[in-house]
């Protein structure tokens, strides 16, 4: 793909919450704390929207890009602002955007979905359709959570937004995104979700089962196995579609699901834990927003130098694989 990432930037609320905070308050027995998660930011005044923007806001003044410049906004989060309209357009309005002046519009594969949405904006850009594009993730994961019946999984998630600028690579450079890859693996699709807020409960006829199944639920048994079969080999075809080798790789952006779950990344693929962005014991799993969060912490504490292979990697809900390789 003849594209690559301009610049980027990051929200998060002013609220944070210690998880000795949260064990007294739901546990009474550490098992918070026993998530690995020290501590999380919640909304309490912003809304998902405010996060957006400020999080574009940041990633345009981090790629020196005025908003004119601006032609495609794609918004990649697991839950949405509401069902109808899409998120984008009211980013793109939050932005100060004229009617008319870009595209905008949702996608949606949960966790993997800033990578979905920086794969339809390189596509967009090489054929054309666009220019210069805004791919952002906004996710406030502290609502619907499962507090009373899972608290060690409600415990994992923290709000957050993470944004990228999306250009047109210069001709001989070096900076691209070199392969993006997507794979879902349907059979374990009720492992994890939210069963309300679509059609398949109705509010009106049903009220008992859309409340029941408003909250987030997970089987993190069922997933891991799923994942554990198949990632070594997603891993080794993503780096194929690249051209690189397992020791090419200088640093390794994945999606924060847990403390537990980047262990075990680690232990799976063998790259030492240096190469590994790590930033979920002190902001949660902010689910989509989680990948380009951390890449953008990783930018800022230089941990990204020009011409370093980075690699994108995570799963989500459905369940799907996704990655990408980016040369910076």
């Amino acid at each position: 793909m003849n594209t690559f990432i301009l610049g980027t930037g990051r929200a998060f609320p002013l609220h944070s919450a210690q998880s000795t905070d949260l064990d007294i308050k739901w546990s009474a027995g550490g098992r918070i704390a026993a998530s690995g998660v020290r501590r999380r930011y919640h909304c309490t005044n912003e809304s998902q929207i405010d996060l957006a923007v400020l999080a574009c806001q940041r990633a345009l003044e981090n790629a020196g890009c005025k908003i004119g410049e601006i032609d495609l906004i794609i918004s990649g989060a697991s839950v949405a602002y509401q069902p109808i309209p899409a998120m984008a357009p009211l980013i793109m309005r939050g932005l100060g955007m004229e009617d008319g002046s870009a595209a905008a519009f949702d996608v949606n594969s949960t966790c993997l979905s800033f990578v979905t949405g920086l794969d339809m904006a390189a596509r967009m850009i090489c054929g054309g359709a666009a220019k210069t594009a805004l791919v952002v993730s906004s996710e406030i994961a502290s609502r619907a959570l499962p507090w009373t019946t899972q608290p060690e999984t409600a415990a994992l998630f923290g709000d957050g937004a993470g944004a990228a600028v999306i250009g047109a690579a210069e001709p001989g450079s070096a900076a691209a995104i070199k392969a993006i890859r997507l794979r879902s693996y349907p059979s374990a699709y009720e492992a994890c979700g939210i069963g309300a807020g679509g059609t398949r409960f109705d509010f009106n006829t049903d009220r008992e089962a859309f409340a029941e199944h408003s909250k987030f639920n997970m089987d993190g048994k069922a997933l891991f196995r799923l994942t554990t079969q198949h990632f070594n080999g997603f891993v080794d075809a993503l780096l194929r579609e690249a051209g690189w080798d397992h020791s090419d790789v200088d640093l390794i952006v994945p999606h924060q699901a847990s403390p537990g779950a980047l262990d075990h990344m680690i232990r799976q693929t063998g790259w030492p834990r240096e190469k590994v962005v790590r930033i979920v014991e002190d902001y949660g799993n902010q689910i989509a927003a989680s990948i380009p969060f951390a890449f953008d912490i990783a930018r800022e504490q230089g941990r990204v130098p020009a011409g370093s292979k980075v690699l994108f990697l995570g799963t989500s809900a459905g369940v799907s694989l996704g990655g990408a390789g980016v040369v910076t």
